[in-house]
């Protein structure tokens, strides 16, 4: 199973909507096949490992890092292939949670009189896989929180300059961070102050989807998101009055909008956000805006991992990553679980999951 989950990491980034999953064929002790789903719309792990072991496969056992599909969509069912191929047993890490197969998958290869058994490291499966996992759980995008601050806690000067607080090597990280989500999210504050691209350009890999979320679309003249979209993937969310008062007065050829309900406090309701992007076909989103977009997903609750990069600096007064959380007690801080350090370069990534409130 380790080396099922080692090759299922080879499809990072590339099967959206999709999960990443590896497969091993071990027959008479030896391993007789393998695969893993090589991009979204390609042929399935297992599907891979049986063409790779052939008639090897009959009465062979199969380690799969996700419980086996039953439906049919871009590629036949992976229960129909096992099964055909004689396989004897099934060991799968980890239930899949999209309601089209959740334990069905299961169920028809035990019909068909396959051996099945699961659970074998069936927690790492499902951390690699936690952007599918949280949003076939919640019913939207898994959404990461992602910034970069100094050692007293600030993402950007008093002035708003913020390049670079990071090293190269930690930019490097952040860019493969955007190529393994679908979109990236930020609000206006950052497009004018940064006037960032927001695409993959220091590693090998897609550009997601670039949203700006914003009631206020006074966008700067020049304007990297508005101008260079010929893959036709930046996103307008904003609500329906800014939205034709932009349309009316400035170029928008390719641009896509969502129309976002306001809450009571007439800001933008990030449920609605998030609704609008599942329904788009975002299974994950990158929250990489300033301050007070990041506070507002933070209040929301809608943070499922935060991942910061703190330099070794400090700028005394600066902006915070976030703003006030209306938070007088420690015994309420928004505690992190599973957190973990990793040293990158002269900068430290900590990685975490919001613990949610009762």
């Amino acid at each position: 199973m380790r080396r099922a989950l080692e090759l299922a990491v080879r499809g990072r980034g590339k099967t959206s909507p999709n999960p990443m999953v590896g497969a091993v064929i071990v027959k008479n002790g030896r391993v007789v096949g393998e695969g893993y789903h090589r991009r979204a719309g390609a042929d399935h792990a297992e599907v891979v490992a049986l063409r790779e072991a052939g008639r090897r496969a009959r009465g062979a056992c199969m380690y799969v890092t996700l419980e086996p599909c039953c439906h049919t969509g871009n590629t036949g069912p992976c229960t129909i292939a096992l099964i055909d191929h004689r396989i004897e047993r099934v060991v799968y890490a980890v239930r899949d949670p999209d309601p089209r197969v959740r334990g069905r998958g299961a169920r028809e290869l035990r019909r068909a009189g396959v051996t099945v058994e699961h659970g074998v490291l069936g927690k790492d499966a499902a951390r690699l896989n936690e952007q599918y996992f949280g949003f076939h759980q919640n019913r939207r995008p898994f959404i990461i929180l992602k910034a970069a601050q100094t050692l007293d806690g600030r993402i950007a000067t008093a002035t708003g300059d913020s390049r670079w607080i990071s090293g190269r090597p930690a930019r490097v990280f952040a860019h493969r961070l955007r190529s393994e989500v679908d979109g990236v999210v930020v609000g206006m504050g950052t497009v004018k102050t940064d006037n960032p691209a927001l695409t993959v350009r220091l590693v090998k890999g897609r550009n997601p989807y670039r949203i700006v979320l914003s009631r206020s679309l006074d966008f700067p003249r020049t304007c990297e998101l508005l101008d260079d979209n010929e893959d036709f993937k930046t996103v307008v969310a904003s609500t329906e009055a800014a939205i034709e008062r932009f349309v009316r007065r400035r170029r928008n050829s390719g641009i896509t909008f969502w129309v976002i309900k306001s809450d009571r406090q007439r800001l933008l309701d990030l449920n609605d956000f998030v609704a609008k992007a599942a329904r788009f076909g975002i299974r994950s989103l990158l929250v990489e805006g300033g301050s007070r977009l990041a506070t507002s997903f933070v209040k929301a609750g809608l943070v499922d991992k935060l991942v910061v990069v703190t330099a070794p600096m400090l700028i005394g007064e600066g902006r915070s990553l976030v703003g006030d959380l209306k938070i007088r007690k420690l015994s309420r801080a928004i505690e992190l679980t599973d957190s973990s350090f990793e040293r990158c370069g002269n900068d430290v990534i900590v990685t975490g999951y919001p613990k949610r409130r009762r």
